[in-house]
C-alpha cells in the first residue's frame, strides 16, 4: 500500500520508520539544552556541593513544594546568591510577594541570569538559569509588579541569602 506525499509513494514502513524519528524527538528533555557555562563541575562534584534537593531542582529541573521555602518569609536587606556557585543574583529590595508560594522578584541584577525556553507543560514558558554554572533556578512571568512587570518565580532551596553587612561568599571554583 502507498500514500503519495508531494508526488512521493511512501510504503508502509517507511510510515512506521518516520514515526519511529517523530517518537524519538519527542523524548527529548522538555527544556532546552543549556549553553556552556564558565563554572563546569560533574554531576557528582555537583551533588557533593549542594543538598539532593537543591540538586534537584538546579541540575534536574525541578520544582520545590510552593510556601516550603524559608526565604518566603525573608524579609531584611540583602542578596540572594546562588548556592550552587554563590554568584549573586537578586537584591532584597527587588522581592516582593507575589502569593504564589515562591520567593519572587521583580529584577535580577545585571548580568546574573540567562534563559531559555522550557516545554515541559506543553506550553512554552521562559525558564531562567544563573550565568555562571548553569544552575535551573526559575520561571520568569511577565505579570509582575511596576517598573519591569515581570516575576522571577524562583525555588527557594537553589538561593542562599547573605543579610547586608555580612560579607558575600566568595565564588565557587
Amino acid at each position: 500500500c502507498f500514500i503519495h506525499q508531494q508526488g512521493i509513494p511512501m510504503k508502509r514502513r517507511n510510515i512506521f520508520q518516520l514515526s519511529l524519528a517523530w517518537l524519538a524527538s519527542a523524548s527529548v528533555p522538555m527544556h532546552a539544552v543549556a549553553a556552556t557555562f564558565p563554572l563546569k563541575k560533574t554531576k557528582a562534584e555537583w551533588r557533593k556541593l549542594v543538598s539532593p534537593s537543591a540538586y534537584e531542582v538546579l541540575f534536574e529541573h525541578g520544582t520545590e513544594r510552593p510556601g516550603s521555602s524559608p526565604l518566603n518569609a525573608e524579609k531584611r536587606p540583602g542578596t540572594y546568591v546562588c548556592v550552587a556557585c554563590n554568584l549573586p543574583l537578586f537584591s532584597a529590595a527587588h522581592k516582593y510577594e507575589s502569593g504564589t508560594g515562591w520567593p519572587s522578584f521583580f529584577q535580577a541584577l545585571p548580568g546574573a541570569l540567562g534563559t531559555t525556553t522550557d516545554f515541559k507543560l506543553i506550553y512554552p514558558r521562559t525558564e531562567y538559569h544563573c550565568s555562571r554554572c548553569g544552575g535551573h533556578h526559575g520561571h520568569v512571568f511577565d505579570d509582575g509588579p511596576k517598573p519591569t512587570g515581570k516575576r522571577f518565580c524562583n525555588n527557594g532551596v537553589a538561593l542562599a541569602f547573605v543579610p547586608e553587612g555580612q560579607t558575600l561568599p566568595a565564588l565557587r571554583a
